[in-house]
């Protein structure tokens, strides 16, 4: 019999694809996500690295998700001071547990070029995305993220400053508006949700 063999090749062939993967590829979706998972919404994205990725892909670690676009001088920055505090926060092996997603809604500047330098100026490391997607696709992600935007005439957003906790499944657990500063009530949902070590 062939067919035996021909498992063992194809099971050896499925390991070394994904060992060959990017380590965000390992949290593959291993079952349906829930219904009020975030991860239901098809959406998909481009990273900083010009690497194309699905929304759902990001399933099984704990991640903050929030929305914003390089050109912002003001609330965008602290966005991203907010997240790196809450990070702060948390025990090493648990904050490194824990994933970023910023998601831009202004893709027509926003390009990979554009995003890797702006991860870069705001000390991103591999644990964070910043991506972009086409226009009907960042609603979709603002409006299950309960983000809202708006386009003001000279190009600039009018947007809400929204960071939310997901837990592994997409779910929200947390959400704060607070800028700048830790919000205790995500520190206490992240560290529920991040594996502790040992």
């Amino acid at each position: 019999m062939i067919t035996t063999p021909m498992r063992r090749r194809d099971a050896l062939l499925s390991l070394a694809a994904l060992a060959a993967a990017p380590a965000w590829l390992h949290a593959a979706e291993t079952a349906p996500a829930p219904g009020d998972s975030v991860y239901r919404l098809d959406a998909q994205l481009e990273d900083q690295d010009g690497r194309p990725f699905a929304l759902s892909s990001l399933q099984g670690a704990p991640l903050l998700a929030s929305m914003f676009y390089t050109s912002c001088d003001m609330v965008c920055p602290m966005i991203f001071e907010t997240v790196h505090a809450n990070l702060r926060a948390l025990p090493a092996a648990q904050r490194d547990a824990v994933r970023i997603l910023m998601v831009s809604f202004d893709p027509a500047r926003d390009t990979p070029a554009v995003l890797k330098k702006t991860a870069q100026q705001h000390h991103c490391d591999s644990r964070w995305r910043l991506a972009r997607c086409d226009e009907g696709t960042a609603r979709k992600v603002a409006a299950v993220l309960g983000i809202q935007y708006r386009r003001l005439a000279n190009g600039d957003f009018n947007h809400s400053s929204t960071v939310d906790v997901l837990d592994a499944q997409g779910r929200i657990a947390a959400r704060t508006g607070k800028l700048g500063e830790v919000d205790p009530a995500v520190v206490a949902a992240l560290r529920k949700l991040a594996p502790r070590a040992g």
